[in-house]
């Protein structure tokens, strides 16, 4: 097995968006050396995920519930675990967590329920003895206080994606084990500078998140892993480090994460 360049630690070309040239867009990625980890978003989603990975080398699964993409499907942790189980390339669970976007128009009802099923994926995690894939999005002080009152135990907890919180969120979650990815957003906002100068490059990895947030200079395009090369370039730069270096150590950090090579 030949070890990617780059890694995109969290893609969705399972996606309906790429029901017209999914196998293109797979393989300009892999073709230029980039990996990728095709993450679920709930049930559905997460078997998408792992019948893609059967079909190419270097291209991995999670299984999870995101807590707000869809609020009508109920954790079945049986089913998840079942799911989990069903391929060696499931790498992670997730993605999971907190999402309070929606401020005063999310519920204490709905904040509850998103908590429940993040602490049934954590248990369902630390069981299988997988990462976490965690998604939070103004919610960083009910996300730590969960993984600090839930008893994980995760050799190598997880990451944070497409990680948005204050310098204190990240030390606060770098002192749990957590590692973080960054996207393309890096490439048009200087909104996240401070965070990724203070985190260590060895606790960064890249993503894209396509379909979203395509980086420049495909922005208001349909994003695509291939473009996590932007991602690299615009670490490279706030990092003052080369290329090269960002790509051997994310990648490094992505096998060390989820265990790939």
């Amino acid at each position: 097995m030949s070890i990617p360049k780059l890694f995109d630690v969290h893609t969705h070309t399972q996606d309906a968006q790429y029901d017209n040239d999914r196998e293109a867009v797979i393989s300009r990625a892999l073709d230029a050396g980039v990996g990728m980890i095709q993450v679920g978003t709930d049930f559905l989603m997460s078997q998408k995920a792992i019948e893609l990975t059967e079909k190419y080398e270097n291209v991995y699964a999670t299984v999870g519930l995101h807590p707000t993409d869809n609020t009508k499907e109920a954790f079945n942790y049986d089913a998840y675990k079942k799911l989990a189980l069903s391929s060696k390339k499931v790498v992670a669970i997730g993605e999971c967590g907190l999402d309070y976007y929606r401020g005063e128009g999310l519920g204490a009802r709905d904040k509850e329920r998103q908590k429940k099923i993040f602490i049934e994926q954590i248990k369902l995690a630390r069981e299988l003895n997988k990462p976490l894939m965690i998604h939070c999005r103004e919610a960083f002080e009910d996300l730590i206080e969960v993984l600090r009152t839930t008893d994980y135990k995760l050799s190598t907890p997880g990451i944070v994606h497409f990680f948005s919180g204050s310098i204190e969120d990240a030390k606060n979650l770098m002192d749990l084990g957590f590692y973080f990815s960054f996207g393309g957003v890096l490439t048009f906002t200087h909104d996240y500078d401070e965070q990724i100068k203070f985190i260590p490059l060895d606790m960064i990895l890249l993503e894209t998140d396509a379909p979203y947030v395509a980086p420049v200079p495909y922005r208001g395009k349909r994003n695509e892993p291939l473009y996590v090369i932007e991602v690299s370039k615009k670490i490279a730069e706030i990092k003052g480090a080369t290329l090269e270096e960002v790509a051997r150590v994310t990648t490094r950090n992505a096998n060390s994460v989820f265990n790939i090579y």
